[in-house]
């Protein structure tokens, strides 16, 4: 018979039995869930550093794994704090090379250490030139911890954050062909000393292989307050870029990386194409505008006929409105399946763009006669001798350009080979050549022209302004006013695209205002032809000098 005692044992027995069970459980679901960030959570011996290094892998967006980024970066974040406060000394697995190294804060000269990806980072000399990845730490930055200690331990880890989800950020998600440069990442760290607003800024070199065309190398570190889960930041960085290495220069410590990225990604190109339609829908508006102001100014002002000046707009203010439309056409229609309408499209393009560019020349040409040269200036037939140049010179550019077969289709394409936008344009790498001659080319000679021109105008408007103006002092607003109207003609805003390989935001710039041209050449013509009272008594020297101009020929 069991006794009362003897069941009370048993029911203890089995109690822990059971909970012996629940924790063996648990440990065998451990591996299940290391991902979450929460299990090895402030254990950094290497077992734990292996187990949590395996969701760089199992964290993809295609992947089953339940992840919890935010926590799982926030563990790789505090590990070089754990490097730090242990005093651990060399780290050495195949996805974490580390050291840390007890750092005088009264140096004498810069730190430099190396960065090799294979190697665990050691201490090199400036005058060594390998290995060509490398940290630079300007000695100010130590110096200006001198009120608080005498010695510092430096934290430097390299950090191979696989093909996976972590540390690529929301902008990195979305597929657009940007990644992290061989996917490293450089930590350096002083534990829990914060360094930031470096009077002098550290300096990483990452050397790489020569980008694709269409992508850019941008420098970048880990902002853990961007976003929810934290997000790659240029802030307080810039880049250095070169053929075959770039140098990062940050005026903080924190985790960084080189971003490999599209020029032109899809959602940039989108935003761009928006931007230009709509700016160049206004343009459209805003020259009709200008061609219908001209036509009644001819209806009521009989001398207005005689002028060539407000021709010379009218012709440019018309090219660019065809050149708008055709514009709207090739982008807003996509890619077309015919061959022979996709060459038509091209070449009407290319007829409008480089007619476009010729009269900005011409009317740099114009502005030359009337301002610089003045004297002996009449030309028989002189608009018609234009508009032969202006219309017919762009014809036979694109009759031969056009023979030899050079348009079709055209497409911007990203890392992934994958395309951002199609259009109707010259041959993809068969007409390379034809491209930089006739587009290129001839912008880059109009271009310098009307620069030349546009200079010269202004030193003559400023000196003869200065000249006139005895002793009053102060700026010549006026004389600045007439540059920029000036300016608008001559296409200054088409020479924004020569900073468009700076970066995106000068690209943004150069849609946005070059766009906008025709909208400036109205208020331009506006301007000249309705004077305001006061501007009818002193009216600019350039109007003056174009009805002397006017005149000579009649």
């Amino acid at each position: 018979m069991v006794t009362p005692g003897a069941l009370r044992v048993l029911f203890l027995l089995l109690l822990l039995l059971w909970a012996s069970g629940m924790e063996n459980s648990e440990i065998l679901e451990q591996p299940r869930n290391v991902c979450l960030g929460l299990i090895n959570e402030g254990n950094y011996e290497s077992f734990y550093l292996e187990n949590t290094a395996g969701c760089f892998t199992k964290c993809r967006q295609s992947g089953n794994e339940p992840c919890d980024l935010k926590n799982l970066q926030r563990y790789w974040l505090k590990y070089e704090f754990h490097l730090v406060e242990n005093q651990m000394g060399i780290v050495n697995t195949s996805f974490l090379k580390a050291v840390v190294q007890s750092v005088s804060t009264n140096i004498s000269e810069d730190l430099f250490f190396s960065l090799t990806p294979s190697q665990v980072p050691r201490p090199v000399t400036e005058e060594e030139h390998e290995p060509p990845d490398r940290v630079r730490l300007p000695r100010s930055l130590f110096e200006s911890l001198q009120d608080s200690s005498s010695v510092v331990r430096l934290a430097i880890t390299l950090l191979d954050i696989g093909p996976g989800n972590l540390f690529k950020g929301p902008e990195l998600s979305l597929e657009d062909s940007s990644s992290v440069l061989n996917n490293r990442v450089v930590g350096l760290s002083l534990g829990n000393i914060s360094v930031s607003r470096l009077a002098e800024p550290l300096e990483i070199t990452f050397s790489h292989q020569r980008p694709p065309s269409n992508m850019t190398f941008s420098c970048v570190f880990w902002d853990v307050t961007k976003g929810s889960t934290g997000d790659w930041s240029s802030t307080g960085c810039s880049t250095e870029l070169s053929a075959k290495r770039t140098v990062c220069r940050c005026d903080h410590l924190t985790f960084f990386a080189l971003l490999l990225r599209p020029i032109l990604d899809r959602a940039t190109v989108q935003a761009l194409i928006r931007i230009s339609q709509a700016g160049c829908g206004a343009s459209m508006i805003f020259l009709a505008f200008t061609v219908v102001l001209y036509a009644a100014l001819r209806f009521y002002r009989q001398r207005f006929k005689s002028e060539d000046a407000p021709k010379v707009h009218v012709a440019l203010s018309i090219s660019l409105f065809l050149l708008n439309l055709a514009f709207f056409i090739n982008v807003g229609h996509g890619r077309e399946r015919s061959d022979a309408t996709c060459w038509a499209r091209g070449a009407i393009f290319h007829y409008f763009l480089l007619c476009t560019f010729t009269w900005m020349g011409l009317e740099a040409f114009h502005l030359y006669l009337l301002v610089i040269k003045v004297f002996n200036t009449y030309f028989g037939h002189y608009f018609l001798k234009l508009s032969l140049v202006g219309w017919g010179l762009p014809a036979l550019i694109v009759i031969g350009t056009g023979s030899a077969n050079s348009y079709g289709h055209y497409a911007i394409r990203d890392k992934k080979n994958m395309a951002t936008l199609e259009l109707c344009w010259f041959r993809e790498k068969t007409a390379v050549s034809a491209l930089y001659v006739t587009v290129h080319g001839y912008f880059l000679i109009t271009c310098l022209f009307s620069a030349v021109v546009l200079g010269l105008v202004a030193w003559k408007i400023f000196t003869l302004s200065t000249a006139t103006a005895g002793k009053e002092q102060g700026p010549n607003w006026k004389g600045v006013l007439t540059v920029l109207g000036l300016s608008s003609l001559v296409g200054v805003t088409w020479w924004l695209a020569i900073l468009t390989p700076l970066g995106r935001s000068t690209i943004y710039v150069f849609a946005l205002f070059n766009s906008l041209q025709g909208v400036f050449i109205f208020c331009w013509f506006a301007v000249l032809y309705f004077p305001s009272r006061t501007a009818v008594s002193s009216s600019s020297g350039t109007a003056r000098i174009d009805q002397v101009h006017t005149a000579s020929q009649e």
